[in-house]
């Protein structure tokens, strides 16, 4: 088996932040609120090395939660963000999420875990299929808001924060590094912990 060095274990968002930073599409964790990280962890000679990282979090959208566990909305968890290094076995991202799924369902009271596959970014979603998640729809197309190459979600400029506000005023002062561009749709997955 391709994976048996490998195993997946909770770790802290400090862990693996540089990781996500550099391996995920998104290149960022701002503005995540995060419950839950996992580490992809290949065994070797000298010591551990990560391979892939999980966040789950609360939903970004909270209306959504609702949507999708009207009678439990708070144990809902969106997965935030996956990835791995470009060389992991086959499998490893399905590996990695269902050992994690597997955690959450032992270790909390989560009952639905809810995902967004990128088309902007050509994701489709083929990892949550093979993970068993379900396809649920397709959000509408949207806005984000491009700071200096990084994307954040545009109710950064209705956000009071520090941060938000300097990047506030740069977009009023026209900067072409902060400005706001169309997405299309994603699609959602989900996976219930507690089978209905």
């Amino acid at each position: 088996m391709a994976l048996q060095n490998y195993y997946v274990e909770p770790v802290s968002l400090s862990t693996i932040k540089s990781f996500v930073e550099k391996w995920h599409y998104s290149h960022s964790v701002n503005g995540l609120k995060v419950s839950h990280c996992f580490g992809l962890f290949k065994e070797t000679d000298t010591f551990p090395v990560l391979t892939g990282a999980a966040i789950f979090g609360s939903p970004a959208m909270t209306n959504q939660a609702k949507s999708w566990n009207p009678d439990n909305p708070d144990k809902v968890l969106e997965l935030r963000r996956l990835c791995c290094i470009d060389d992991t076995p086959k499998n490893a991202e399905s590996f990695l999420i269902g050992r994690s799924l597997r955690w959450l369902r032992k270790h909390t009271d989560t009952e639905v875990i809810i995902s967004y596959a990128d088309s902007h970014y050509g994701h489709e979603g083929i990892i949550y299929k093979a993970s068993n998640f379900e396809l649920v729809g397709q959000t509408s197309s949207g806005v984000v808001l491009m700071v200096d190459g990084k994307e954040y979600h545009d109710r950064t400029l209705r956000n009071p924060k520090p941060y938000a506000r300097s990047i506030k005023e740069r977009f009023q002062r026209n900067d072409p590094n902060v400005y706001l561009t169309k997405r299309p749709h994603k699609n959602i997955y989900l996976y219930r912990l507690i089978r209905k």
